[in-house]
């Protein structure tokens, strides 16, 4: 639902105005009809921004232009009015059209086609650089731990999983090599590709190359067999079962 707000002093175009945007066949709802400077710089200043702004220009108490200097707007606006000499100054700001008296149903059409392409636009070029910076995310390739008096590296690659006893937390090799580490289980998740690790249950974070074999219980639960062994049984809740197989299957 997109939402608008009307910035005009002549009660008949504003409802022209309504009647001609029920009739593009977009899903709007007019959150206000503001019919003076004053009025619109204080409903701006204290509410969110919408998403569109339809605006005359020449109120009954000034331009609405200056409506600009006395508010931070952030969304985009349409401009609607009957002189033309404004248009230069309504594109250094945020507007995407400028359109003239009487208003036309097809320029109101194009106008709000120009507006929701370049919101998909925006939208879709937003998510992509999300998208970009979680897989630029990066994760730890090596864990220092301490053996002895010595410290050595023990690369990520090499851990079958990661187990929390007694408020302990110990990693453990592939070669079944235990090391005790500073950081809570909960730090190392965070750590560690998620593609690559599994949170199974409050006291396992575990490899997925570790996994050997899963076996379903009753009540949907599942027991992983993992190598090397742990020593206890690896059981995943029922409400954590779904999840998991997802992770498994990707």
């Amino acid at each position: 639902m997109m939402k608008v707000v009307i910035i005009e002093d002549e009660m008949p175009a504003a409802e022209r105005l309504k009647k001609i945007l029920l009739a593009t066949g977009y899903e709007m709802e007019v959150l206000v009809t503001l019919t003076s400077l004053e009025a619109s710089i204080a409903w701006v200043n204290s509410h969110p921004a919408p998403d569109l702004i339809f605006m005359d220009i020449e109120l009954s108490d000034g331009l609405s232009l200056d409506l600009l200097k006395h508010t931070n707007i952030s969304c985009p606006i349409i401009f609607i009015t009957a002189y033309d000499e404004y248009w230069q100054q309504a594109f250094e700001l945020n507007s995407i059209d400028y359109l003239l008296k009487p208003l036309k149903k097809e320029r109101l059409d194009a106008a709000l086609k120009k507006f929701n392409e370049l919101k998909d636009y925006f939208t879709s070029r937003f998510q992509n650089l999300l998208a970009h910076r979680d897989n630029e995310k990066t994760y730890k390739d090596r864990f220092l731990v301490k053996r002895g008096i010595e410290y050595i590296s023990i690369k990520t690659e090499s851990i079958a999983f990661f187990y929390a006893s007694h408020k302990l937390v110990c990693l453990v090799e592939k070669s079944g090599s235990k090391f005790i580490l500073d950081h809570s289980l909960a730090d190392i998740e965070k750590q560690v590709d998620p593609r690559l690790f599994y949170r199974i249950n409050r006291k396992y974070l575990v490899r997925v190359d570790a996994i050997k074999k899963i076996h379903a219980l009753p009540k949907s639960k599942l027991l992983v067999e993992a190598e090397p062994a742990p020593g206890e049984d690896l059981i995943i809740s029922s409400e954590n079962s779904n999840a998991f197989k997802k992770w498994m299957d990707r």
